[in-house]
């Protein structure tokens, strides 16, 4: 038997403003993740994201750091049993010292209604 585990507290914020920002939902892929030492996987938020999830809605998001990029993950989300639902942000602006990874110049560049902010 498979046993879930409810974690109650807030939620990590990644906006800098939390009244002016547009999020898309999206299926976050589970390819490529590594568990951690709890055998979960999990897609930290703040991730920077894209493979064509703006032009289909079949298409399951990856991560991606660079001139594909399309957003940035705005929850933390479990893909341990498979692409599970998440939600993107394309319109924002984020705070770099909340994100996982800083943006390569690529990405800020593809990502032209998201603005990061220290």
């Amino acid at each position: 038997m498979d046993l879930v585990t409810t974690k109650y507290g807030n939620r990590k914020q990644i906006i800098k403003f939390t009244d002016h920002y547009v999020n898309l939902a999206i299926t976050v892929d589970d390819t490529g993740v590594v568990a951690n030492a709890e055998g979960k996987k999990i897609v930290p938020a703040g991730t920077i994201m894209g493979g064509g999830v703006l032009a289909s809605e079949t298409v399951k998001a990856t991560a991606v750091n660079g001139a594909g990029s399309e957003g940035v993950l705005f929850n933390d989300v479990d893909v341990t049993r498979g692409p599970a639902p998440g939600a993107l942000l394309i319109h924002g602006f984020v705070a770099l010292d909340k994100i996982p990874a800083a943006p390569v110049a690529a990405a800020v560049t593809a990502l032209k209604q998201i603005t990061f902010l220290k």
